[in-house]
């Protein structure tokens, strides 16, 4: 399997290159320099011959479309898995019109489990814009020697003891620089011994959904929502356990570190709303939110979706709780078209009462593709990909042709799989996909491949 996967990544690597050198070479063409510029002197014709990768280049993603019987065909038949249970819905999208290339109860709700995702993933980048960021800040208490840690709602920001890992993408800042940037503020103004609040007061309400299982933070897959915590509320980075009250640890942490960097804290332990207009001291700010959006489809971060779906409530105006978030997720989708078919109670695909159509979810893949929403892309590029990344990094084991050319999101609960994204045909036409099952009988893993055997079909087609 292994040589396998290095051939097909040696393959993409050579696509790669011979698709940069194509672009460089029609970018630098006659055609589409104006008559009165002049190419760079030390260009030259590329020594590789590009003219095989013309028509693909040409199509761009394009080419014809896939014969429906043909199609419908193979498709059917692997839908008739029994695998996926008797409730599965289907569909195949084309993604530049829009036509509905297969149908098989694309119009029922279906439970989406975490590829609800992908609905919190576009109305962010589309209500936020992809370059905000999300700051905890220090600010300056009623007392001249008081200080104030404020959440912004920053799940990915690194505690005392996260290892730093280079590789990690992306980069999450930490309340280490915080609390070394509040340190040298508080010195330059004389300052050494301080007392230190917390407010968390940015998001409101349960810090867990109504809908969810009781088990869902005593088993790790959640930390109680909060505006303020450290490593996800992880009890330590990598972790599944999660700590019960995520603000009061990352004040614990907080208030070590200005230990360590020479500011005594006599109190502490204290949650206090900061003052309107308070001096900011200090302050961090978390990757974009593009990145976010990446990390959270890639990695299927509950966590991060959450977040990501209470600033979406925060910047269109609702209370930043669960039922403000849904309110605002779907004010937002319907703001951009997009809201057809999509019933939600979170934003990252816990609560088994959500209910998304097959045609919702496909057509919002085709909405982040489309050439027409370019800050929605991040979407596309933050789905795993097969046989590489994420969470079907390990799957499509069958299927060694469509490595590298499928990206999805995959959603589980029990008795529920789903899996929806973006490939393009064996002629080169880019089309979206939805399947998702919610009556899965016992049998680990067997839904997976099901689901994987349709969407390499689409690949195929």
């Amino acid at each position: 399997m292994w040589r396998e996967r290095w051939v097909a990544l040696v393959t993409l690597v050579l696509l790669q290159l011979v698709a940069v050198t194509a672009g460089f070479y029609l970018l630098t063409s006659n055609e589409l320099i104006p008559q009165k510029s002049k190419p760079v002197a030390s260009a030259k014709p590329s020594p590789i011959p590009i003219i095989t990768a013309g028509p693909v280049l040409a199509a761009r993603g394009n080419g014809p479309l896939p014969a429906k019987g043909t199609l419908a065909g193979r498709l059917t038949e692997a839908l008739g898995d029994p695998a996926l249970g008797d409730r599965v819905g289907a569909v195949v999208l084309d993604a530049e019109t829009g036509a509905t290339l297969f149908d098989s109860g694309a119009r029922v709700g279906i439970t989406p489990a975490s590829t609800t995702k992908l609905v919190t993933a576009v109305a962010s980048l589309a209500s936020l814009g992809p370059d905000a960021r999300l700051s905890t800040r220090v600010v300056r208490g009623s007392s001249p020697n008081s200080i104030i840690l404020v959440g912004g709602g920053d799940p990915t920001l690194a505690g005392p003891r996260s290892s730093g890992d280079p590789l990690y993408y992306p980069k999450p800042t930490s309340l280490s620089s915080l609390a070394n940037l509040t340190a040298k503020a508080l010195k330059a103004a004389g300052v050494t011994k301080v007392t230190v609040a917390y407010d968390d007061s940015l998001y409101t309400g349960p810090r867990t959904a109504s809908t969810w299982k009781p088990n869902y933070v005593p088993e790790g897959s959640v930390a109680p929502v909060t505006a303020l915590m450290v490593d996800e509320g992880r009890v330590s980075p990598g972790s599944h356990q999660r700590v019960s009250d995520p603000s009061r640890v990352a004040h614990g942490a907080f208030v070590s570190l200005l230990s360590k960097y020479g500011i005594t804290v006599s109190q502490s332990a204290r949650r206090s709303k900061a003052p309107a207009g308070a001096q900011e001291i200090a302050r961090v700010d978390s990757p974009p939110v593009y990145a976010l959006v990446e990390r959270a489809l890639t990695l299927s971060d509950n966590d991060l979706s959450e977040a990501l779906a209470r600033q979406i409530a925060l910047k269109e105006g609702k209370p930043a709780s669960f039922e403000g978030a849904v309110a605002a997720v779907h004010q937002v989708l319907t703001r951009i078209g997009a809201d057809e078919g999509v019933q939600i109670f979170d934003g990252c695909g816990l609560s088994p009462k959500n209910r998304i159509t097959p045609a919702g979810l496909a057509r919002l893949v085709a909405t982040a593709a489309s050439p027409r929403n370019p800050s929605l892309h991040p979407i596309i590029s933050g789905m795993p990909v097969a046989g590489f990344s994420g969470t079907i990094g390990h799957r499509f084991g069958k299927s060694h042709s469509v490595y590298g050319l499928i990206r999805a999101k995959t959603g589980t609960l029990d008795g529920v799989n789903t899996l929806a994204g973006v490939t393009t045909t064996r002629e080169g036409r880019l089309v979206t996909f939805a399947f998702m099952a919610d009556d899965v009988p016992p049998g680990w893993g067997k839904a997976e491949a099901a689901l994987d055997k349709l969407a390499a079909t689409v690949a195929a087609g």
